[in-house]
């Protein structure tokens, strides 16, 4: 076997990591850098465009981190204390009579000349009201200070940050009811081939339903792209011409398959006439083939046209540039090392993404990995790393991107 996490060699292939910082210094060169502004609500998937720099403490005074009693502990000799005040969430205290505590709840200011809050199991209330303390107790214990999250002037979220439930919570807690975020990428998803037909049609001979555009202009949405439906492209040159000039106001034309040197491509025919097109062949499976080109300046990037293979290489390739574009620094999704539950025994030239999910700690593949069975990644919940020149027994390690990180 061949050490794990050791990348083998891929002879005369594109190693995954070369044709991704290709890609992502492509998408450096061209960022999209117009902007809006929106209400906090409508964030949710955006990617922020400015830095997010606290104009306040949080939070912005002490306050209580338990329900019981706020007290200076210098006043306490062991003796019982008198209540001066109670103090509720949302109220603003009196400052603390020398020689009393303060009935506090969780969240509430603590007063001034009080430097300690003790949780209310630590205490006996007597017949008198008064208040016992039946712990020994230190300064700050149970006070959450002024500034503990942020202070005024912290830069709280980076330029380029993708913007979740999370985030956006975070900028409600700063007080901000807008925000300005990067516009939507405008990407054309067309597919190409007279063997392709739509769902809802009758199939006829050598035809086969279009499932790659359906699954692309769907993840691109959940991506928060703007997703422009450019259809089936025939296989006949004019119509090809005429369906990519009317692609003007695009960030991206995405397509699946028919992009190669063969006499039926008419969509790398046009690229080349009108543009420019490199075909790379990439040290993966599936999904060796892919290009990137410009059609009269508009980026194309052409995944290959098996399902399994278009599902790998835009969730490896094709989002991460788009995100990239936006100004998202971190793209590529989390992968971790796990058990593999299954042996490996002829190793391949290209790193493999077989559909797998995880059962009992250890990872487990679908039966058929075809790149044309697009039901292994329906019943997968992660992708399963092979790296080229590699054999496996069970227990081997193996990376596992779990197919969460990139569907959205």
């Amino acid at each position: 076997m061949n050490p794990a996490g050791k990348p083998g060699k891929t002879g005369s292939l594109m190693a995954v990591e070369v044709a991704l910082a290709r890609l992502l210094a492509m998408a450096e060169a061209s960022p999209i850098l117009e902007r809006e502004r929106l209400p906090l609500a409508q964030v949710q998937g955006r990617v922020l465009a400015d830095d997010l720099v606290s104009t306040l403490d949080l939070p912005p005074w002490p306050n209580s981190a338990m329900d019981g009693y706020a007290l200076r502990v210098a006043d306490w000799t062991g003796e019982p204390l008198v209540v001066s005040q109670k103090i509720f969430a949302g109220q603003a205290p009196q400052p603390l009579k020398p020689g009393t505590c303060a009935r506090i709840f969780t969240g509430a200011p603590v007063p001034a000349g009080a430097d300690c809050v003790e949780m209310q199991e630590n205490t006996e209330i007597l017949v008198d009201e008064r208040v016992r303390f039946t712990q020994t107790m230190a300064p700050g214990q149970n006070i959450r200070p002024q500034g503990q999250e942020a202070t005024v002037g912290e830069l709280i979220l980076p330029t380029g940050t993708r913007l979740g439930p999370i985030e956006q919570g975070l900028v409600a807690s700063l007080g901000c009811a807008e925000l300005d975020v990067i516009r939507k990428v405008r990407v054309a998803v067309l597919s190409t081939g007279d063997e392709l037909i739509e769902p809802g049609q009758a199939l006829g001979p050598g035809q086969i339903y279009n499932s790659n555009r359906v699954l692309l202009c769907s993840w691109l949405q959940r991506q928060g792209c703007e997703v422009i439906d450019a259809g089936i492209l025939p296989d006949d040159l004019a119509t090809t011409r005429t369906c990519l000039g009317e692609l003007k106001d695009v960030d991206l034309i995405l397509s699946t398959g028919g992009v190669s040197v063969g006499e039926a491509d008419f969509l790398g025919i046009a690229l080349r006439e009108e543009g420019e097109l490199t075909l790379w062949k990439l040290a993966i499976k599936p999904g060796k083939p892919l290009t990137f080109g410009h059609f009269r300046g508009v980026p194309v990037i052409g995944l290959p046209g098996n399902p399994a293979s278009t599902l790998v290489t835009f969730a490896l390739l094709a989002r991460p540039y788009l995100l990239r574009r936006q100004g998202v620094k971190e793209v590529e999704p989390l992968k971790f090392q796990v058990p593999a539950g299954f042996a490996w025994p002829k190793a391949g030239t290209r790193r493999e993404y077989l559909r797998g999910r995880l059962e009992n700690g250890r990872a487990i593949i679908y039966r058929n990995q075809s790149s044309g069975v697009l039901r292994s990644a329906a019943w997968a919940d992660g992708l399963v790393e092979v790296l080229e020149n590699r054999t496996l027994i069970e227990g081997d390690y193996v990376g596992f991107i779990p197919l969460s990180e990139v569907l959205s």
